[in-house]
């Protein structure tokens, strides 16, 4: 199986990429950054991208047997501004509108577009349970998530069969345990903000072996929120990273100190 991935050097998309070769399948890795692709998939088909614009690129879908759309600004590394908020929707709605465009001009076209969300998409709340027909939120996020899955759902026209993921926080060696941990090593980790917010993750490789189902069972169609059965709160993580690391979990990261960093954007950890 021949599949298109944006975001591939990513912390979940690089993992994709190994996976599938290992299971025999042919990676076309679309990338705005050729050198660094290249650097980590020497063996590769790489095609250099712009994943707001159309362009020639747009020709290697053609023949793919999939498309796996991974990619988007991060939304929490950075503080929060009019301009930073646009990249991180533009990113999202347009570079999906620019994949969804390349699968209807491709012919042969691709069966499957496997498109990523977040649980974003429903907001926040400490007491409210969700599932994938709950309404969506009102924040900043939810907007973008809306506008994202809207994009990914015009695929549908073209008869492509369509899998969003709404994706929980990725957890693995890397990613958002990277940013965790040091401060638990200094003997300085806490839970962040009150520590009674819902943490809803998935494992790295149970999202890579999801993606991969998501590929190859034609019964599989329309959304589901990737993450663990089991979501837990911000206090009850922090105290099993203690356990885990052997250092103690007692100084809290108040609200105001993460709203002075990253501004509006804290609400994504508060």
């Amino acid at each position: 199986m021949k599949v298109a991935i944006t975001g591939a050097t990513g912390f979940v998309g690089s993992r994709l990429v190994e996976s599938l070769q290992a299971k025999g399948h042919q990676p076309l890795i679309l990338t705005r950054n050729s050198t660094t692709a290249s650097r980590i998939f020497p063996n590769l088909e790489i095609v250099t991208y712009t994943p707001k614009k159309s362009g020639n690129w747009q020709q290697a879908i053609a023949g793919c047997d999939g498309v796996v759309n991974l990619a988007g600004e991060p939304i929490a590394e950075n503080r929060w501004t009019s301009e930073s908020k646009q990249e991180i929707l533009d990113s999202r709605k347009l570079g999906t509108q620019k994949i969804v465009e390349a699968i209807a001009m491709a012919n042969p076209k691709p069966a499957v577009l496997v498109n990523a969300s977040a649980i974003g998409y429903y907001g926040t709340s400490e007491t409210a349970s969700f599932n994938e027909t709950s309404p969506a939120g009102r924040d900043f996020l939810a907007n973008v998530c809306q506008a994202w899955e809207a994009e990914a759902e015009k695929v549908t026209a073209t008869g492509v069969r369509l899998v969003i993921l709404r994706l929980g926080i990725v957890l693995g060696n890397g990613g958002a345990l990277a940013k965790m941990i040091p401060p638990f090593k200094l003997f300085a980790g806490g839970p962040i903000g009150t520590g009674r917010q819902w943490f809803s993750w998935i494992h790295r490789d149970d999202l890579v072996n999801l993606i991969i189902e998501a590929l190859t069972r034609q019964e599989l169609e329309g959304t589901f929120n990737a993450t663990a059965p089991k979501p837990v709160l911000m206090s009850e993580l922090s105290q099993t990273l203690g356990d885990v690391l052997k250092r103690p979990s007692w100084l809290p990261v108040p609200s105001f100190a993460l709203e002075a960093l990253l501004g509006e954007g804290a609400q994504v950890v508060l």
